[in-house]
């Protein structure tokens, strides 16, 4: 017996949210048009696996898999409604996107639970980064591979952060990331899959962002946020935010899904600092994470 009807299917087959149902099993048995958008999975490759499968493997702000454990569908199967929630899944094309998600209990006409729902959409700060990401087109500011921000942008952000700083005392923070080992992409798997990782994991930090914050390329496997309004310890959760979700993002090739990770270093702006010499502590503080392993943040 299907567990939704024709008419109820119209209905949410036309929702701008993605919605999905699964059974007590939490076996999909349904996947609209818009989860469909939002995932890049079709509702004929998600039908009848379980949502525990971990093809949309969510994830929480700090990295944990929610599939395992925490899955907000299993309390929904026990009668429970699960108020919206912000949670980070692994998106077709390997990014993770931010999405705020609620579930539901789905009943039947008698009013036993016979699975749940999850309804969710993105980020609405990432649709302020998308109309960012506009503007930056009309500048010719973008870099042509990744689609963030190139170095001449992010320089002239700087020199405009730092007179803000100067005049009105508004501080900001900069982080320095690099991907760590990106050589051996490119000469294990050549540069189409050197170019495939720097791609997706500007998709994984463009998608992460706060209206006000901004990620760019530097240049190669270098990147650089700036984040305005911000404290040593907002700054440091930002950087472990953004570097837990590049250890979950990963590109797929052949049969492989090839893992990124990145060092990072934070510093928040002084007095006295230029943009060279802002860049130049945080490039240190990168390079003391590479050198004490690789795959953390070193706060200046």
């Amino acid at each position: 017996m299907d567990i939704i009807n024709g008419n109820l299917k119209d209905i949410l087959d036309n929702l701008y949210d993605g919605v999905y149902i699964v059974d007590r099993e939490r076996r999909i048995r349904y996947w609209n048009k818009a989860a469909e958008e939002l995932t890049g999975y079709t509702s004929s490759e998600l039908l009848g696996s379980c949502c525990y499968d971990n093809i949309l493997n969510h994830v929480d702000g700090k990295g944990n898999n929610l599939c395992t454990k925490g899955c907000p569908l299993v309390e929904a199967i026990k009668g429970k409604e699960i108020d919206e929630t912000e949670v980070f899944f692994h998106h077709r094309e390997g990014h993770r996107v931010p999405t705020l998600i609620k579930a539901l209990p789905y009943r039947d006409k008698r009013g036993d639970v016979i699975g749940a729902i999850e309804i969710f959409s993105e980020n609405s700060e990432r649709k302020n980064i998308l109309k960012k990401i506009k503007e930056l087109e009309k500048l010719a500011m973008l870099d042509e591979l990744t689609q963030l921000p190139n170095r001449r942008y992010m320089e002239n952000i700087l020199e405009m952060k730092l007179n803000e700083y100067r005049l009105n005392s508004v501080r900001f923070g900069l982080i320095f990331m690099d991907i760590d080992h990106f050589k051996k992409f490119n000469d294990e798997y050549g540069h189409d899959v050197g170019d495939l990782v720097l791609k997706t994991i500007s998709s994984t930090f463009s998608n992460n962002l706060r209206g006000d914050d901004i990620i760019g390329r530097w240049g190669g496997e270098e990147f650089i946020g700036v984040f305005s309004g911000i404290n040593k310890s907002g700054l440091k959760r930002v950087a472990e935010k953004l570097r837990v979700l590049a250890e979950k993002t990963s590109v797929k090739v052949g049969g492989e899904d090839l893992k990124v990770i990145i060092s990072s270093g934070a510093i928040l702006v002084d007095p006295g600092d230029d943009v060279n010499t802002l860049i130049k502590k945080a490039d240190e503080l990168l390079y003391r994470s590479k050198r004490n392993g690789r795959n953390r943040v070193t706060m200046g």
